[in-house]
């Protein structure tokens, strides 16, 4: 019966979101303050990961507001993929977009590196309405979602790339035609694909990836965040060049991006997504040695 029931569950998790998308943004910050709160008190391994994360990092004096951030983050999905684009656009403005217009000018392919915060996924979708972008894609493991939010990556100059060897071979190939591509850094890799690099003072396994890439197109970097303004106004996207040693080893690389996540993520420490198991051992991964003698914590391997 299970199976028999799953399909209009999935239709009606479909028709929430596009109802939901025509509630002012407002509305769904306030919603999502309080679906913050209830996921937080009644989901154990949640508040677990939330409350370690956040505390591990030096910022639980922002707890209590990161809470209500990640409730805004979920609920504010339904206008972000299921609304009108020209709607969901005039939610949002950028400054510094003058340094992806000197990259561009220069002949450089661009890689955007958009760290879990903020509304990390609105950021892609304003970068498409001004040059086409290809971004890395990870299928949601809710499959019903997954028509909801490839419609909404892939509009408007926005193309998909799978998380896999292709779908890097089309990241490398839009780079050296001097195209834009956007990366999570600060998603977890699968094992083989990343190395061990210090986030916020402890171990974490970190994607390679990006400094691959920027490297053998010669590309330029810059981090891309879509802060979530109060009271429901909008967003404003912060956009800042990186530069990245291309000469240095894999571990020194991803340990300096890190760091430079590290800088944004402290700027708005609330509106980072604490929830993400960010320190989980990919499954055939192990810690580095002195990691794991001195690690205490309660680390996952991921399925």
């Amino acid at each position: 019966m299970r199976h028999l029931r799953a399909p209009a569950a999935d239709r009606m998790l479909v028709a929430l979101f596009r109802l939901f998308s025509h509630l002012p943004l407002p509305i769904l910050h306030a919603l999502g303050v309080a679906a913050g709160w209830l996921v937080y008190l009644t989901s154990p391994r949640y508040r677990r990961h939330l409350r370690t994360n956040i505390t591990q990092a030096g910022f639980g004096k922002h707890l209590h507001q990161a809470i209500g951030e990640a409730g805004k983050n979920a609920l504010e999905l339904p206008f972000i993929w299921c609304a009108n684009p020209q709607r969901v656009m005039r939610s949002i403005r950028a400054e510094h977009w003058d340094i992806v217009d000197a990259a561009r000018e220069a002949g450089k392919g661009i890689v955007f590196l958009t760290p879990h915060l903020g509304c990390f996924e609105i950021s892609a979708q304003f970068a498409a309405t001004r040059m086409p972008l290809t971004v890395m894609y990870r299928p949601p493991k809710q499959a019903a979602l997954k028509p909801l939010i490839e419609d909404a990556r892939a509009r408007h100059n926005l193309s998909l790339a799978p998380a896999n060897l292709s779908g890097v071979r089309a990241l490398l190939k839009v780079l050296r035609r001097g195209g834009a591509t956007g990366i999570l850094p600060d998603q977890v890799p699968q094992e083989g694909e990343g190395v061990w690099a210090d986030f916020f003072g402890k171990p974490a396994y970190t994607m390679t990836l990006p400094a691959k890439l920027a490297g053998m197109a010669d590309a330029a970097i810059i981090i891309a965040f879509a802060e979530r303004l109060p009271r429901g106004q909008g967003y404003q996207l912060h956009l800042q060049p990186f530069t990245l040693d291309t000469s240095g080893t894999a571990e020194q690389q991803a340990r300096a991006i890190n760091a430079a996540m590290e800088t944004i993520i402290a700027t708005r420490p609330a509106q980072y997504f604490w929830s993400y198991n960010r320190y989980k051992i990919p499954a055939g991964a192990t810690l580095p040695p002195q990691a794991a003698s001195s690690s205490n914590t309660t680390d996952e391997v991921a399925s």
